[in-house]
């Protein structure tokens, strides 16, 4: 569709179009004519219209962020969200159907589900997920894997990824909980791939150290 409005950020995968089970969805008593203006408004941003973008997003910004807020409890990773949410809508309004949900249910749904996945990966430290990217990283990233399998602490685990420096932890936490492989992190972050590979090499080491320490400790 073009250039993508400045309000947005890179994006990941293609949201579903109906309602999210226990998703909030619009308060009640929304005035329909205003859910009319913000359909209309969805028909034309989907032919590419940076007007009715403009006016969509003042529009509804202050739902969309506070959703993202009441479940991130972040600004940061709100903001993030919300940033992800309107890239998305600028290049898929026409998958938009009002039969199914209100253009509000619908932004709500499309914010509770990537909010959710977010809480996801930076709350996801189990043993399976950490070894999941180990058996490409050669035998020193191994011990790190058997280290945990060792202790069968996850919480030893959290306490471990929080030694690392913020850099570090958002990079494994694309490669391993968010599934990416390198190559897609380096271009999720915009940094060179050997840069990416550092990161997790170090971060990896790190793990180790730490985790040896809790086991012995134990």
């Amino acid at each position: 569709m073009g250039n993508e409005p400045r309000h947005s950020a890179d994006t990941g995968r293609a949201e579903a179009r109906g309602p999210a089970d226990s998703c909030p969805a619009e308060r009640p008593g929304a005035d329909p004519a205003v859910m009319r203006r913000l359909a209309a408004l969805l028909t034309e941003i989907a032919t590419g219209d940076r007007d009715a973008f403009t006016e969509f997003y003042r529009s509804t910004h202050d739902r969309v962020f506070g959703l993202a807020l009441r479940i991130l409890r972040k600004p940061a990773a709100a903001e993030e969200i919300t940033q992800e949410i309107y890239l998305y809508v600028w290049n898929a309004a026409e998958q938009y159907d009002g039969a199914l949900a209100s253009p509000i249910g619908w932004l709500m749904m499309l914010t509770h589900r990537r909010a959710v996945d977010r809480v996801r990966v930076e709350s996801s430290a189990s043993t399976r997920d950490l070894a999941y990217g180990h058996r490409n990283l050669g035998r020193d990233h191994d011990i790190v894997a058997e280290t945990v399998g060792q202790r069968s602490d996850e919480r030893a685990v959290v306490d471990c990824l929080g030694t690392l420096t913020d850099t570090q932890r958002e990079t494994l936490a694309l490669a391993y909980y968010g599934g990416r492989t390198y190559a897609q992190v380096a271009d999720h972050l915009g940094i060179p791939l050997n840069t990416v590979k550092t990161r997790i090499r170090d971060g990896l080491k790190r793990l180790q150290t730490c985790l040896a320490g809790s086991v012995a400790d134990a």
